[in-house]
């Protein structure tokens, strides 16, 4: 099973559009897992129609529109790996700890909101992943977005994806 994992992506605050590399990979994953800050409901619209399966969480930057059509959480289990999304989990300081403690029955936790990739381990094996943002990199020396495989409850491949400057 193909992810392509994204957040923040600010449309149409940031970018008019998603970068094209992005819309490839979206249109040949499995499933699109993508963790808040959308902007504006048109892009929920759009990735819906061009992925076989979204995953979506609300983030801050997200109005009362988005709100009423995403989770704050949302939970799915993927070929047996236990997945939850949102999009803040606090200051990075004990972050694993955080998150393992409030995420117990979870494998991988995707979350959003710093625009800073992230890839950890927590104490008990939770693995926290933020993919960056691939319309508004702030301090990052890129725009990003990762992809990942899962296969019998495990995920691997993980991939951090650098987008070109725009």
């Amino acid at each position: 099973m193909r992810l392509v994992i994204t957040a923040d992506t600010h449309v149409p605050k940031r970018a008019r559009d998603l970068p094209e590399q992005l819309w490839t990979a979206i249109e040949s994953a499995d499933v699109v897992l993508h963790a808040g800050d959308w902007v504006d409901e048109s892009l929920l619209d759009a990735m819906r129609a061009r992925s076989r399966r979204l995953i979506g969480v609300h983030g801050n930057n997200d109005g009362p529109a988005l709100r009423a059509r995403l989770p704050e959480i949302a939970r799915v289990e993927l070929d047996g790996l236990r997945v939850a999304v949102v999009h803040e989990t606090g200051p990075r300081t004990r972050r694993e700890e955080r998150c393992a403690a409030r995420f117990r029955d979870t494998d991988l936790l995707v979350f959003g909101h710093s625009h800073i990739p992230w890839d950890t381990v927590a104490p008990g094996g939770l693995r926290l992943l933020n993919p960056g943002s691939p319309t508004d990199r702030r301090a990052q020396p890129h725009a990003t977005y990762l992809s990942a495989r899962v296969a019998a409850g495990r995920l691997d491949r993980v991939e951090l994806h650098r987008l070109p400057p725009r």
